[in-house]
């Protein structure tokens, strides 16, 4: 496809962007600025916070930055460093920002399109103006439009609608989608329901210029992952676009952006692609001129590609720059920056690449320099690119960032330290058994670590892992024609059997008796290979441990039981003699919905506990602390005998359209495995991003500070727990359907009337309601990344029923009771759910979420008294006994990717203490007179706290 822009757009945009600072910055303090900072090719503002959206913004003529952080707080910033206010507007996040002038006084106002469905504008000290509301679906694109010089708003998010809003914040009109939409479903509604052609949510809003005249430039899409969406150009304030442009095939897309390459009066249309690897490596440009006539810019071509293929998920962020005098495409992608000059070969453009990755980026219109969000690995500055400096690659290249990621090392490496000087006690039991089941041991570093560990201790166990091509065999005399037609496209399919068993044969050759990992199969494909392959490959262990991993195996509908019956079943029985484990890796609601359907029963039963290891694929969807306690209560309830966690380069990606997940610095991971480790997980599938960080976790389990507990050893779970029975229908296919965007309905319930509400794709990011069960029991207020949930009162487990007519009485399990601590005897009180509603044990009265949640929400309050120590604070905490006299506390902070400093304050409640101490720093603690003591939690990072308590447990 030929490329939109002709042979005088060098010339052209030459003489635009270098007369762009005299005609912008014409005031002598911008000028002034401007020399100041043109020193430096990279400056770097620290702001003490995790900032997600970076802008820049006028006041008369002065240019400052505004940004707006991870919980939502607007900052704004001078060039020089001075933080000139701060506004925390309603503390949930906003999707997108923006700053323009709205009563034409020279003076841009901010915006800030938020989660909970506003509209906030802010003058230029901060202060609130107005806040524009229509619903509570989140608020997703704003940008500001004229006509007829005059200003608006234009705003939309996921209620399928924009809204044009008066410099006052009213209401001028609202232009539904379902009115000009060419959006349609696509594939097999299966067991998951479709939505309704014709709809789409505003994935972007921008202003633009066609032939010097304002028009608004609308991108809608239905789909977070697999959709291209479609342009709409509008005259502004006309109900209907004028165009309708068809995104030739290459999406989804998270980044838009409007660019006058040419200088001709007419926008140009950047639209930057969201995926992983290759995928993710273009960005589609169209001229609003002719914009049938698209063409991509694709980074594949860059001669100095290799550093652009790191696995991750990311977004490119397309600008358009002054390149030494000429007009180039300056594109952010992940870590990297690449420079094309405009109008010569894709494949000479230049990467400059740098350790970490952004979360934002934004070209000043009025200089040559682009402003940087926080690194995404936790980051806290803001980071300006001077393109007009001589040293800006030199500049990048070594960039370090101040703040909050420099914390996190020093935290880490004074963990590391401490490590050294410990000595496990001599009272503590020794572990559970951990499974790492994908380190890499082929990287420099890696496999010296892993031996010297193996030499001296025999915990942890690091599995042979890797996966390999994929079996190809006869299915036609499969019943099922879905899954005869399977196939993961990812995969190639070229193996004879004799293939593929003598590749398991030499990797368990190769573990040393320790055992193997490998993909059995997927959601895409459960046979990749034949059970009769895998039942042979497990043989060749002779006893040693084989663990099949299934990712992303989620399916309610009928056909399913024909993968139950020829493949897992049998499978199962056959891995209870052989020491086998399927590693479920399941998504979205499976341990809190799908497994408690008839399909799934004997798991459940517990036929298979030693075989069943429940875990989370824990990508695009935002119900962390729902699967994290739904796990663990299988566990505990006896249905499985171990459970299992993974870190993942795309577990940031609760909004699959705007992918930035690329943290290279994984303390993310480190301190959600050291939770889920200390909270019983003893299956670990690690995405190898920094395994010389992640040692740090290998050491604490080798060397014991970290205690891997029994079910029976844990002491903070909630005496109250949730079982689930009979899977609401309704909530199962609507709660899980988290790729469709285009679910709300205005008018309606929305999945709000739920005891697990907004879960499918209409919410990332939203307020939970105040019957939520992730609110009043695991203490989180949105759904956004909780790995590390608070839980506050003690982890409420959900489980299998447990009484009542719901409960099987066939089931091999031992009851709840018997299964955990002695301590909870007695103690434990069961309530019932649906997912929906909740109801009485004996099924006969149902409850609704709305007013029931009170009754067990001040239960789980009232219980939390009848636990030997509760905590509180921005912390995730488990108790275990380690000894008859002593407990281990762990507590980790609870920022994920986006780490602060935290204080728990842990109370004794049922037990007395002899000594409360840090295991690595020795530091003592001292209950106050409320039995209460204070303890500082490091930012991006754990304690362990032994405690011994006067009597035996």
């Amino acid at each position: 496809m030929k490329n939109p822009f002709n042979k005088l757009i060098t010339k052209y945009l030459f003489l635009v962007l270098m007369s762009l600072t005299l005609i912008n910055c014409s005031s002598a303090q911008d000028k002034n600025q401007v020399m100041k900072n043109s020193e430096k090719g990279v400056s770097s503002i620290e702001t003490g916070l995790t900032i997600t959206k970076v802008r820049t913004a006028l006041n008369k003529n002065q240019t400052y930055i505004v940004a707006t952080s991870y919980e939502g707080t607007i900052v704004a910033v001078n060039y020089s460093g001075e933080i000139l206010w701060k506004n925390k507007l309603s503390g949930y996040m906003n999707h997108d920002i923006w700053a323009g002038d709205i009563n034409n006084d020279g003076i841009d106002e901010i915006f800030a399109a938020n989660a909970d469905g506003s509209v906030y504008c802010l003058n230029s000290k901060g202060t609130l103006v107005w806040q524009f509301k229509q619903n509570d679906a989140p608020m997703y694109s704003v940008c500001v439009i004229n006509k007829d010089n005059k200003a608006y708003v234009v705003c939309g998010g996921y209620d399928n609608s924009f809204y044009y809003v008066s410099e006052e914040g009213k209401l001028v009109d609202e232009i539904a989608s379902k009115t000009y939409s060419i959006e349609k479903p696509f594939g097999k509604a299966e067991h998951k329901k479709l939505p309704p052609k014709g709809l789409h949510i505003t994935n972007f809003l921008r202003p633009g210029k066609l032939k010097g005249k304002d028009i608004l430039i609308v991108h809608g899409v239905q789909n977070s992952m697999n959709g291209d969406g479609s342009i709409y150009l509008f005259n502004p304030l006309e109900k209907l676009p004028f165009e309708t442009v068809s995104v030739q095939k290459r999406g989804p897309y998270g980044d838009l952006r409007i660019v006058d390459a040419d200088a001709d009066g007419s926008s140009e249309i950047l639209l930057g692609r969201t995926g992983a690897k290759a995928k993710g490596m273009t960005f589609r440009i169209i001229d609003t001129k002719s914009p049938n006539n698209q063409s991509i810019q694709d980074l594949n071509k860059a001669k100095d590609k290799a550093s652009l293929k790191r696995g991750m998920y990311r977004v490119i962020q397309p600008e358009v720059i002054n390149n030494n005098g000429k007009p180039a495409y300056m594109s952010l992608f992940g870590s990297n920056i690449v420079i094309s000059n405009i109008g010569e070969p894709q494949s000479d453009a230049e990467v400059i690449s740098t350790r970490f990755s952004f979360n934002d980026m934004f070209k000043d219109p009025n200089s040559n320099k682009v402003i940087l969000a926080s690194a995404q690995s936790g980051g806290s500055a803001i980071h300006i690119i001077n393109f007009d400096t001589k040293d800006w690659k030199k500049d990048y290249e070594k960039l370090n960032p101040p703040g909050k990621i420099q914390e996190i090392l020093s935290n880490s490496a004074e963990i590391k330290q401490n490590l050294k000087n410990f000595k496990k006690p001599s009272y503590q039991k020794e572990s559970a058994p951990v499974y790492f089941m994908s380190e890499n041991r082929n990287k420099q570093g890696v496999a010296e670590a892993i031996d010297k560990i193996e030499a001296k201790y025999n915990n942890p166990i690091f599995l042979t892992g890797g996966n390999f091509d994929k079996e190809n065999w006869d299915r036609s005399a499969m019943t099922s024609e879905i899954y005869k037609k399977k196939r993961d496209r990812r995969m190639k399919y070229r193996l004879t059997q004799e293939e593929v068993l003598a590749i398991i044969d030499k990797k368990h050759k190769k573990s040393n008796g320790k055992g193997i990992s490998y993909w059995g199969g997927h959601g895409n494909d459960p046979f990749m290979y034949q059970v009769s392959t895998t039942m042979k490959g497990m043989d060749l262990g002779n006893g040693n441990k084989t663990v099949l991993i299934y990712p992303e195996v989620v399916d309610s509908s009928d056909e399913f039981n024909f993968v139950m019956n020829e493949m897992y079943w049998p499978l199962a029985n056959h891995s209870k003699t052989n020491n086998g484990n399927l590693y479920m890796r399941n998504k979205h609601l499976f341990w809190q919905a799908d497994v408690y359907t008839p399909m799934w029963k004997p798991l459940v039963a517990g036929k298979y506990a030693n075989v069943f290891v429940p875990a989370m694929e824990e990508t695009t969807d935002k119900s962390m602390e729902l699967s994290f306690t739904s796990r663990s209560g299988l566990w505990a309830s006896g249905s499985v005998d171990s459970w299992g966690a993974r870190g993942a380069r795309d577990n940031a990606s609760f909004d699959r359209l705007r992918q930035h997940s690329n943290q290279t610095l994984p303390n993310h991971f480190l301190r959600t495995m050291v939770y889920s480790i200390s909270s019983g997980a003893q299956y670990i599938d690690n995405f190898p991003v920094d395994q010389e960080y992640m040692s740090l976790l290998w050491d604490l389990i080798a060397q014991g500070a970290l205690y891997v507990p029994e079910r029976s050893d844990i002491l903070s779970f909630s005496p109250v727990h949730v079982s689930i029975n009979n899977p609401n229908e309704e909530y199962l296919k609507s709660a899980s359907n988290v790729k469709w965007l285009t679910f709300y309905k205005k008018g309606e319930d929305n999945l709000d009337e739920f005891a697990f509400s907004r879960l499918n794709g209409t919410w990332p990011g939203a307020p939970l309601t105040a019957w939520d069960f992730s609110r009043y029991a695991a203490g989180a207020t949105e759904r956004r990344l909780n790995f590390i949930p608070k839980y506050t009162n003690g982890m409420v487990l959900i489980t299998p029923p447990q009484n009542g007519v719901f409960a099987d009485k066939d089931a091999v399990r031992k009851p709840l009771a018997e299964n955990i601590h002695p301590w909870y005897k007695n103690i434990l009180k069961e309530y019932h759910t649906d997912g929906k509603n909740y109801m009485s044990a004996d099924g006969k009265e149902i409850y609704k979420p709305s007013e029931y949640y009170k009754v067990i929400e001040e239960d789980i309050k009232k219980s939390a008294s009848l636990l030997p120590i509760t905590v509180s604070g921005n912390v995730g905490w488990v108790v275990a006994q380690t000894s008859p006299k002593n407990v281990r506390l762990t507590i980790v902070e609870n920022g994920y990717i986006n780490p602060n400093k935290a204080i728990a304050t842990v109370k004794i409640n049922t037990i007395k203490v002899v000594k409360i101490q840090d295991i690595l720093n020795k530091e003592e603690f001292k209950a106050n007179a409320n039995a209460e003591i204070l303890i500082e939690i490091p930012l991006g990072g754990f304690r362990f706290i032994d405690i011994e308590l006067e009597n035996e447990l």
